[in-house]
């Protein structure tokens, strides 16, 4: 059994990641005291131990309102030792103007707002306070650009393959238009190689249809960025999985997220699913999460 600890910033979506472990058969507390962490994990274990149903994985949700928070950085350095039981912590993350434009769609209060600490102070204070948590996270996810099924995909690959799949490995495109993914490794910017949308057949079209594919296929350049990039990643991947990375993520920019990216995000993740990584392909400005091989012609 792991006991997967879910914390983050108030509005980051720690429910809806909660909500998600516990569709994918993990057994979920949120807002547990910290200081019955270590009793909860083992007495959990203790009375499913020899049970066929014993869940994989216990999620235990611990935010700003989790009392003796303080306690959590030296219990998780402790925990696995004292009870044998492994641990990891998923933090959730956003911006501080994301955070408060949710806050104000949502209509909800923030656990430390009140009539003389307005919403933007109260989310700086949070982060504040929550910093010590968010430097030990093994998993760590800023939501900022990220819609919920996204998240649900994101965190369902990156716990659910972590035991049998080791090395999680997402590429993701996207528009330099719209902003950098903030929880990218690698950045690459492949505006300079020729752009599917000045082709008026192909402007509504993505880089996962064949009239755009096959049009890419033809140019020089971009074979050989694609070359050029597989040798980069082939060099430097295996030194992530040997410093026991969990998961990596690959982002692949043009202007508009829509032809070149798509296109060399689905060619290197067709490339890399032949080794034995857990393979993810997310389309950012397309919307398209998906944990099956890319689409070929």
């Amino acid at each position: 059994m792991k006991l997967l600890i879910v914390s983050g910033l108030s509005g980051a979506g720690k429910t809806i990641a909660l909500h998600s472990l516990e569709d994918i058969g993990a057994y979920c507390v949120d807002n547990l005291p910290v200081s019955l962490l270590p009793a909860f994990a083992e007495q959990t274990q203790t009375h499913h131990q020899g049970d066929d149903e014993c869940p994989e994985c216990v999620a235990v949700g611990v935010d700003i309102r989790t009392t003796a928070l303080h306690e959590m950085p030296a219990l998780l350095q402790t925990l696995e030792s004292t009870t044998h039981i492994p641990s990891q912590l998923l933090f959730l993350e956003a911006d501080d103007a994301v955070l408060i434009k949710r806050f104000s769609e949502t209509r909800r209060k923030h656990p430390l707002t009140s009539v003389n600490v307005p919403l933007a102070e109260a989310i700086k204070h949070e982060r504040r306070l929550l910093q010590p948590l968010a430097e030990r996270a093994n998993i760590r996810i800023n939501t900022s650009q990220t819609h919920v099924h996204q998240l649900r995909d994101l965190i369902r690959l990156r716990v659910g393959l972590r035991n049998t799949q080791g090395l999680s490995l997402l590429f993701e495109s996207f528009g330099f238009k719209y902003g950098i993914p903030f929880d990218a490794d690698f950045v690459f910017d492949v505006r300079c190689l020729p752009n599917p949308h000045w082709k008026t057949e192909l402007r509504n079209l993505t880089g996962r249809d064949a009239p755009v594919v096959k049009f890419l296929q033809t140019q020089p350049k971009v074979a050989k960025m694609r070359e050029h990039l597989i040798d980069f990643l082939e060099t430097w991947i295996p030194q992530f999985v040997a410093e026991n990375r969990s998961y990596l993520t690959v982002a692949i920019g043009c202007t508009g997220g829509q032809h070149r990216s798509v296109y060399l995000a689905e060619q290197l993740a067709q490339y890399f699913s032949q080794q034995s990584y857990g393979m993810l392909v997310r389309h950012r400005e397309l919307s398209v999460v998906s944990e099956q091989l890319p689409l070929t012609t």
